[in-house]
């Protein structure tokens, strides 16, 4: 038998644009999808595993084959060894731009026990990177500032007051939130926002501000389900601090379920990655570059795109078009 040996290239995937009735105008220029003739996108999930949701492939050999495709065909070498026997055929992470021109409602996701106990999914740890804030104007909430029983958090929902609990911060672009499962959080009008978390879709909607549709109808609570789901730990300050530098990785958040770091460079770089057992997704957010792999595939990123490199990849080059800003993120 002759041993082939598998020659993966770096994916761009066709992104899943949703309206939304909070969703805002900027996701479509800022992806520079301009043919597409498309109000109130809220959200673009650009790699996305979640059934029905299924990110296709958008170039290459492999164009039009589902993400789930790629991990079922090509296993540990697309997502890593370890990764491959943590999740199986499961692609773990989901990657979104969110641009919201309302108050989203607020929101807590359940953790892995808990989740695969109600809907037999993983469970929803994310982070936050604000690209931008509608001009100072936009604001976000995460956590609890103030110490609360779970009864007192129903009776809170019942009378209104829940928002009295809340931390609230008016954000910059390039403020980063860590968001463990439990948290309690929301984004407010003028964010736009790079997201990064776990490959589920279970929500638990806490509040909607009694918001009413066209016919009149508020929005069904979970305010059962997020009872239990909640952590009710109060922490001083929920943001993610660091230190922005040039032409240096500078890492934001390392969790069991991904590590990302963010890039801004003027200068090229190279990007090992022959001792990393992963996968590599880049989430560009300013500027573009034109990169090449270690098996000479070359392909331009730009604002708004992502890219997934497989776990095969040994090192990518970068060469700059004045200046890129990313984010880079792998379990």
């Amino acid at each position: 038998m002759i041993n082939i040996k598998i020659r993966m290239y770096p994916f761009k995937f066709n992104p899943i644009l949703k309206s939304t009735i909070w969703g805002g105008e900027k996701i479509i220029p800022f992806k520079q999808l301009n043919e597409i003739q498309q109000e109130q996108v809220g959200e673009s999930w650009e790699i996305s595993n979640v059934p029905n949701d299924e990110s296709i492939v958008a170039n290459g050999a492999d164009a039009g084959k589902t993400l789930s495709d790629l991990v079922k065909e090509y296993k540990h070498d697309l997502v890593g060894k370890e990764n491959y026997e943590r999740f199986g055929n499961n692609f773990p992470l989901l990657i979104k731009f969110i641009d919201a021109c309302d108050d989203l409602s607020i929101q807590v996701h359940p953790n892995d026990e808990l989740a695969q106990k109600r809907h037999q999914s993983m469970g929803k740890t994310e982070m936050w990177y604000v690209i931008d804030n509608n001009l100072g104007q936009a604001h976000l909430c995460s956590g609890l500032k103030k110490s609360i029983t779970p009864d007192e958090y129903a009776s809170m929902i019942e009378n209104n007051t829940i928002c009295d609990a809340l931390a609230d911060y008016a954000v910059q672009p390039g403020d980063v939130f860590f968001l463990p499962a439990g948290r309690i959080h929301s984004i407010g009008a003028g964010c736009f926002i790079a997201e990064i978390q776990q490959t589920s879709n279970i929500t638990y909607r806490i509040y909607d501000f009694n918001r009413k549709d066209k016919n009149g109808n508020t929005r069904e609570l979970h305010t059962e389900l997020s009872k239990d789901a909640i952590d009710y730990q109060v922490e001083s300050d929920y943001r993610t601090h660091y230190t922005p530098k040039l032409n240096k990785p500078v890492e934001l958040v390392s969790c069991p379920y991904f590590t990302t770091s963010v890039y801004d460079l003027t200068e090229n770089m190279t990007l090992d990655y022959s001792e990393l057992d992963s996968f590599v997704i880049l989430i560009c957010m300013e500027g573009q570059c034109t990169i090449k792999d270690n098996e000479e595939h070359e392909l331009t990123m730009q604002a708004g795109e992502s890219i997934l490199f497989p776990a095969t990849t040994g090192e990518i080059h970068l060469y700059i078009d004045k200046q890129v800003k990313f984010l880079e993120t792998y379990v």
